[in-house]
């Protein structure tokens, strides 16, 4: 039996993007060589590892391989990081996670700053929700994330998010300096269950207010446009300020709450040399705040 490093390297590639094409763009190959490598990988264990369908999904014998699989690409990374120490190079690729609204509002300027700063450091970026998020730092998929209210560790504050009021312009309050969320308590409210739920709740709960959205939308883009719609108002981070359009304010908000946007990489396992330097070059980063 010959199994090597590019079969579980595109083995995997397949279950975290969903498919082949995905898992092509993510490794810079064509589609027909992520096949072979798959189909040899599934020839040499006598058995098939996964389901074509979409998305693609791991069989019985797919799922038992895949931590071990996690494990061998993670320990030839360590094998590259330790060669890049060696020869002080800073070059690799770095596999950043972040949530949707991060992704959005602050990754491209981050990934602007980088090429500038680090060219020879090339980045992928995953989207996931929080949960996703932190689970694809732990288990090897991602090499680097923008976590959420991280516990006290390693990584650089990029951020400290404050949460505000979406109004439409023409909204009675829009032209206020700041507006307290019990009044907003007469306006439908919507929500979009991520990460920022919990926060949310606790804003209505320290004002002394039920939470009780009229709408929940998943995604981002469709909360932005009921909320132009005249549906109703939300709350978002001020992370979200650049995907505003120009007939909706963000505006403080009372009770203030905030989160903290950390750059991190994995706390169980030593960081490339890349990860730090990206860190570092982005606690230079111009939009940085805290």
């Amino acid at each position: 039996m010959s199994v090597n490093l590019p079969q579980l390297r595109a083995f995997l590639a397949v279950v975290d993007t969903g498919g082949f094409s995905a898992a092509a763009a993510e490794l810079g190959m064509s589609q027909s060589a992520v096949s072979h490598a798959v189909a040899s990988l599934e020839r040499e264990l006598a058995a098939p590892l996964l389901v074509r369908a979409a998305p693609a999904r791991t069989t019985a014998l797919g799922e038992r391989v895949l931590p071990h699989a996690r494990r061998a690409v993670s320990a030839a990374r360590s094998v590259e990081r330790i060669a890049a120490e060696a020869g002080g190079a800073m070059t690799g690729i770095v596999r950043l996670a972040a949530t949707p609204t991060v992704c959005q509002g602050m990754v491209p300027g981050l990934l602007r700053h980088w090429r500038e700063e680090q060219p020879r450091i090339t980045v992928r970026v995953f989207e996931g929700d929080s949960a996703e998020v932190a689970t694809w730092l732990d288990d090897g998929t991602a090499d680097a994330a923008i976590l959420i209210d991280p516990p006290p560790g390693p990584g650089v504050l990029l951020a400290t998010d404050h949460y505000r009021a979406l109004l439409p312009r023409d909204h009675p309050l829009a032209g206020e300096p700041c507006v307290d969320i019990r009044d907003l308590e007469d306006d439908q409210f919507l929500i979009s269950p991520n990460g920022c739920e919990a926060r949310i709740r606790t804003i209505h709960g320290l004002a002394g207010l039920r939470f009780d959205p009229t709408h929940r939308v998943r995604d981002l883009a469709t909360l932005i446009s009921m909320v132009q719609a005249g549906i109703g108002v939300t709350v978002l981070s001020e992370v979200s300020r650049s995907l505003i359009p120009p007939d909706l304010v963000l505006l403080p908000l009372e009770p203030r709450t905030s989160r903290r946007l950390v750059l991190t990489g994995p706390s169980a396992r030593p960081w490339h040399p890349a990860i730090r330097a990206l860190a570092e070059s982005a606690a230079g980063h111009p939009a940085r705040t805290a």
